[in-house]
């Protein structure tokens, strides 16, 4: 199977932007809504510039001018309304996410499919507020989009099994692997993602080690690609709190977020996307 003709991006920011990325590399028109004109535009920018780097380094062997003609980016939802798929990836806010889908839910074809990219809130829950919830699952892609290997394919108890076949293909043809799990507080990645991710925070917090040398021995002594501190800058600090904060409230205090992930958030110190997080960043 290939990915499906049209799909929809709900968000375009470095998530969504990735996503909107791969599947145009993979053949896929993809419209990408963005919720005014300004941020569309950064959008459109944002995913032009992209593509023009996988253009660049020959990751496909398709031109520039090809794949920009199959990006498009608006700010009504009626531009959805040809889509086989959608993809929801705003925020980590219940709410935004929530409102996004019923947006989507209410101008896309009965047989389309909804999904989310979130990495720790409840299927269910989400499934909870539309009207077709066996047409949804959770898409749950890794930053950077388009060279991370993995996605996770998130069950609901009302998703349908051929959805998920659906979607292991669309992955598969996507380049990527499929892990399919059932809906459960922060999936498999992000709770023991961010299981590795608090304790190394509470090592720098008490002194155990520099966030390089903490890096360094999951690096080197267990092959890690990357430590789970520079990981947390590349992710957003702000985004690891929020997924703590919820595996916190459902799972218990082994996920209770250290002070020095709230202070350097409160200080604005997100990681890469600020400059600053655990380390220094520069665009050079």
């Amino acid at each position: 199977m290939s990915v499906p003709e049209r799909v929809g991006v709900i968000g375009g920011g470095r998530m969504g932007a990735g996503i909107a990325h791969a599947f145009v590399l993979a053949g896929a028109e993809v419209v990408v809504v963005e919720r005014d004109a300004d941020a569309a535009a950064a959008a459109s920018a944002r995913l032009r510039e992209s593509v023009r780097r996988s253009v660049e380094r020959g990751t496909t062997d398709r031109g520039f001018d090809a794949l920009a003609a199959s990006l498009t980016t608006e700010t009504d939802a009626a531009a959805l309304a040809g889509c086989a798929l959608v993809i929801e990836a705003v925020p980590e806010d219940r709410e935004l996410k929530v409102h996004a889908l019923r947006r989507a839910e209410r101008v896309v074809h009965g047989d389309a499919a909804l999904a989310t990219n979130t990495s720790s809130i409840s299927i269910d829950d989400l499934a909870s507020d539309l009207t077709r919830p066996d047409r949804f699952l959770g898409l749950h892609f890794f930053n950077p989009v388009p060279s991370s290997q993995l996605v996770e394919v998130v069950t609901g108890t009302g998703t349908a099994p051929a959805l998920v076949d659906d979607a292991r293909a669309w992955v598969e043809a996507l380049g990527k692997t499929a892990i399919v799990v059932r809906d459960s507080p922060g999936f498999a990645s992000s709770r023991l993602g961010v299981a590795l991710g608090l304790e190394a925070i509470r090592m720098l917090e008490e002194g155990v080690a520099s966030a390089a040398d903490i890096d360094a021995a999951m690096e080197l002594g267990y092959r890690h690609p990357v430590g789970p501190l520079r990981t947390t800058d590349l992710v957003g600090l702000d985004v690891r709190l929020g997924i703590a904060e919820e595996l916190h409230r459902t799972l218990g205090e082994r996920f209770a977020p250290p002070e020095l992930l709230r202070r350097l958030v409160a200080d604005g110190h997100l990681g890469r996307k600020t400059g600053r997080g655990f380390y220094e960043w520069s665009e050079k």
